[in-house]
């Protein structure tokens, strides 16, 4: 699961970063400046989740039930929150209207909290050095 949970962490980085400067270049002349602040949210919460999944993959303090679960949590999370977030940023340019599932926002939100309450519960777990 470790080599599953770093590898989805390396392409959600990237391609945060790609997003980032598609929607700091590429978009610069085609949306509001609001709009453009809503696309960089959803890029800055991508790129947090996938360094939490990069620490999740590379730890031994986390239990491996645990991240298999966080794993899930943050991958639809970043799903649902960053990519309703694109949608919504860039509704003017397609065809569809990204307003009728604004509501996956919050859930997606949700998610990714759960995932870090699900870790902080791991490490409350966790025994003391004597």
């Amino acid at each position: 699961m470790n080599k599953t949970i770093l590898i989805a962490a390396s392409l959600l980085g990237g391609i945060s970063i790609v997003l980032g400067a598609f929607g700091a270049h590429g978009l610069k002349e085609l949306i509001a400046v609001e709009a453009q602040q809503t696309f960089e949210t959803g890029v800055r919460y991508q790129m947090y989740h996938a360094l939490l999944l990069l620490f999740v993959g590379s730890t031994q303090f986390i239990q491996p039930k645990t991240k298999k679960i966080m794993f899930y949590l943050v991958m639809v999370g970043v799903l649902f929150f960053s990519g309703s977030i694109y949608g919504l940023a860039t509704n003017d340019l397609t065809g569809f209207n990204f307003k009728t599932i604004g509501f996956i926002t919050p859930i997606g939100g949700l998610l990714l909290i759960a995932s870090w309450g699900l870790m902080f519960w791991d490490f409350f777990k966790l025994k003391t050095d004597k």
